[in-house]
């Protein structure tokens, strides 16, 4: 289990059945964890949650600070050509846009002349990239392409988080801003506040949220040298700077500003404000409020410790469309509480309210009708029917109301086209759609409640559901809670119930932030839930665009000795899926990458902790799948005293049969290549192979694994053969009788997506033996498997090879036989799939 919060996260049983892959062990993907399943949330979904954003929703009128949810991610249209080559640019800047001057500073080329459309999409895009693409690498002089407005124009930028530095702001401070919304930005300071009044003629939309250092300057003052000599540089708030000179500025704002920033002084320049958000800002005062009474149509005040003065002030407000005095219910004690008086004097004073939100409060009087007096029937959003008594004055519904954890979202009639709370999907949905951009706190009990919804109901707005959670993993990938919560909810919105739901793209979308979730929080539960949300995709098929960076991640999960045992279980599981049925390309590089070594040191710890456990197994099976065909791999295996972890684990566990299966399965793969043959020619690797032959562990397998080994051997000749004992003889004769004791229609646990192996001990007379077994492993393929062997020993030139031994005098009578066989098989097949239609 999986500890989160004091809760316990998301723990899977993983399969216990698997299919085989060419001498591998492929386990069956696409497929899930079984089991029950166990994501529990941090809370339930009766805990109380809260909730509050600066933000209108969608259809409103009122402007707001943007919660930028990707686009439309139902279809597999492709990419418009200015999104790609938007992203050509970014990944290419010195060999596109800009060059390299002095080797390091980006400068535009003197040809290129960008309109603001294009100027605006590039800046707003490389910050999705910093922010979102973990693979993409922010270039320290980007913004200085834009620092001359004769060439490129910047109108609407969005910067967000510690991208954005004071030189930044100052390459840019030539342009003729319009909208600057700078999201937690906390690398700033009052070096950019003095920048922004370059912007002061032009900006019309200011966001300054979290922005907490902005008005910190550094200062190094005498009389302070004993606290300098530990901290040469000591912070001053600023308390001198205003917006002066901002006539254009309508919208602002300065939502979680740090305490002792002087508000009033500091607003009271701005003489036609239309939007303000001052959330988490503390003022006893709110007089100052007035002044934009006849201009002021959106006001935030989430988390403002409210009194009676305050609501005074706010009814004065008379333009007021959209109001906000939503509360994080957890955060801290809040004297104030809501009361039926209020709520009217709200509908009776803000005649143009569209948009209100109260989430988070408590209710001091009940504001409620009575069950009996609520009108039976299908729920209605008309104000005369509402449920909340001081609602029923509204001239017409509300666009927006914020409900979320009181207990007023749990009412029958809400005058409202939209509700955020937490009584159904759809409340939840909206809440998480309102706050994601400035409220992580609310968003992550939110997606937490929508988590239980996906568990224990079904999501009947799936593709909604996916586009939220998605955008708030990249909009919070630092934050524990979202990243938490988000991966949970994404293991359960994209399980097989909901596949055929889910395009090509979206799929692809959820795999990038989940592993954009992976690289960025190294947090055991984020990378469990993120491992297990994996297990939905068919693999390797759906993780092949992003093979490489998903087998670093998890080669990096694995390489901790002190690793929780669940996500190796489910680490080791995906490693193994990633190397089978892959070409021996990608086998190769995900070896260079130190898989075979960290799956060594996997196996070593185990056999040290004297445990044969999932791990363990799995290891060995992916030892075998990435041997497969792949010399430098198996050569890797042998350099890093794979041979006697093997004689170890065999001592250590001589009942273990699929682990037995595992590890000759990969001792196959050894053998097959020549060059590292002489390595398994010592008397103690013989004799255990000679051993296993009698096996009768998992079927056949392992005794014809093991005769498989020493094929190979036996082929290279008698002059090979360096050892006394056993004696060469005496091996070949235990191998015949092996071979001899099988069941020609036993059903197999393996998947050859290749014959080259075997076909090559056909054509030769050195090792009967050898060519006896490769003939028994064709027969008794294409005999309980026509459909997928026969095309394929057909396609790789078998049946020749197979006709040509039959000629052979060194042949014996009972290998020829059984050729004969195999031809017959795949002729009558070939007859059976003729295409007569023409």
């Amino acid at each position: 289990m999986l500890e989160s919060s004091g809760t316990a996260w998301i723990l899977e049983r993983l399969p216990k059945g698997m299919t085989r892959c060419r001498k591998s062990n492929r386990m069956g993907w696409g497929c899930k964890p079984e089991g029950q399943g166990s994501l529990i949330g941090c809370g339930s979904a009766n805990d109380p949650v809260s909730a509050g954003e600066s933000l209108l929703p969608l259809g409103a009128p009122v402007l707001n600070w943007p919660t930028r949810l990707p686009p439309s991610m139902a279809s597999d249209t492709p990419e418009s050509l200015m999104a790609l080559c938007t992203d050509f640019c970014l990944r290419n800047l010195d060999g596109t846009l800009g060059y390299l001057l002095d080797k390091e500073t980006l400068r535009l080329h003197p040809d290129i002349f960008l309109p603001s459309e294009i100027c605006d999409r590039l800046v707003n895009e490389y910050v999705e990239l910093v922010n979102a693409a973990c693979n993409f690498e922010p270039h320290e002089s980007f913004f200085s392409l834009f620092s001359d407005p004769r060439s490129t124009r910047l109108t609407r930028i969005h910067l967000r988080e510690d991208l954005v530095q004071d030189q930044d702001l100052e390459a840019i401070r030539k342009q003729d801003l319009v909208e600057l919304y700078l999201t937690n930005c906390e690398k700033l300071s009052a070096k950019s506040l003095q920048t922004l009044r370059s912007f002061s003629h032009t900006l019309v939309s200011l966001s300054l949220f979290g922005c907490a250092n902005i008005f910190y300057e550094e200062e190094n003052p005498g009389g302070c040298e004993d606290e300098c000599l530990v901290n040469p540089t000591c912070q001053v708030l600023v308390k001198d700077f205003t917006f002066e000179g901002f006539s254009r500025l309508r919208f602002l704002n300065l939502g979680r500003m740090i305490d002792g920033v002087p508000v009033e002084s500091l607003l009271r320049p701005l003489s036609s404000l239309a939007a303000l958000d001052l959330s988490g800002i503390q003022t006893s005062d709110a007089a100052f409020l007035t002044q934009w009474k006849d201009s002021l149509v959106s006001l935030v005040l989430y988390n403002m410790d409210l009194s009676d003065d305050h609501i005074r002030v706010i009814v004065q407000l008379h333009k007021l469309r959209h109001l906000d005095i939503s509360r994080d219910r957890l955060s801290s004690y809040y004297k104030f509480k809501l009361t039926r008086k209020v709520l009217s004097l709200f509908v009776q004073k803000l005649g143009n309210l569209m948009s209100l939100d109260i989430s988070g409060h408590m209710i001091l009087e009940n504001c409620s009708i009575s069950k009996m007096d609520e009108e039976a029937g299908q729920t209605s959003i008309e104000p005369s029917k509402s449920s909340i008594m001081p609602f029923r004055a509204l001239k017409r519904p509300l666009q927006f109301l914020g409900l979320f954890e009181t207990s007023l979202c749990r009412l029958t009639h809400i005058p409202a086209y939209k509700v955020s709370g937490d009584k159904n999907e759809e409340q939840v949905l909206n809440a998480i759609e309102a706050y994601t951009e400035h409220r992580p706190e609310i968003t992550s009990r939110a997606i937490n409640l929508l988590f239980d919804i996906a568990r224990i109901e079904r999501c009947n707005q799936l593709l909604r559901a996916l586009k939220l959670v998605i955008t708030a993993l990249k909009c919070h990938k630092y934050d524990k809670n979202i990243q938490v919560t988000g991966s949970a909810a994404l293991f359960y919105l994209t399980n097989s119930e909901y596949r055929s739901e889910q395009s090509v793209k979206l799929r692809r979308q959820v795999i990038q932030v989940v592993l954009n979730g992976m690289e960025s929080y190294q947090e055991v539960t984020v990378q469990r839930n993120c491992c297990l949300t994996l297990c939905n995709f068919s693999i390797p098929e759906e993780l092949e665009f992003q093979y490489r960076r998903v087998n670093e991640l998890l080669l990096s999960i694995l390489n901790p000795t002190r690793q929780d045992e669940s996500i190796q279980r489910i680490a080791v599981h995906l490693c193994n899926a990633l190397v089978c049925q892959v070409d021996n390309d990608h086998k190769e590089a995900v070896g260079k990458m130190g898989f075979v070594v960290t799956m060594l040191k996997l196996i070593q710890k185990k056999l040290l902790d004297k445990i044969c456990d999932q791990v363990m197994e799995f290891s060995w099976s992916a030892l075998w799948n990435i041997t497969d065909e792949t010399p430098d791999n198996c050569e890797m295996f042998l350099n890093f005293n794979g041979m006697k972890l093997f004689l170890d684990c065999l001592k250590e566990f001589p009942e273990k049969q699929e682990l037995h299966r595992n590890m000759l399965g990969l001792l196959g793969n050894v053998a097959e290549v020549k060059e590292l043959r002489p390595q398994l020619m010592t008397s103690q690797f013989i004799s255990v192979f000679s051993n296993l032959l009698e096996s009768k562990a998992d079927g056949i397998e392992v005794s014809y694994n093991a005769c498989g080994v020493l094929s190979h051997i036996m082929f290279d000749g008698p002059e090979a053969w360096g050892i006394c004992e056993p004696q060469r003889e005496e091996v070949e004769e235990r191998m015949w009788a092996a071979i001899q004791s099988w069941d020609i229609n036993s059903r197999r646990n393996i998947n050859y997506r290749s014959f080259e192996p075997i076909l090559r001990l056909l054509p030769q007379g050195i090792s009967p033996v050898s060519q006896h077994w490769a003939t028994w492993a064709l027969y008794n393929l294409v005999s309980v498997y026509p459909d997928k062997y026969c095309p394929l020993l057909i396609k790789e030139g078998g049946l020749p090879l197979l006709r040509d031994m039959i000629k052979m005098a060194t042949a014996r009578q009972e290998t020829k036989e059984m050729a004969r066989k195999v031809i017959g098989h795949c002729s009558n097949f070939k007859e059976e799939n003729m295409d007569t239609s023409r």
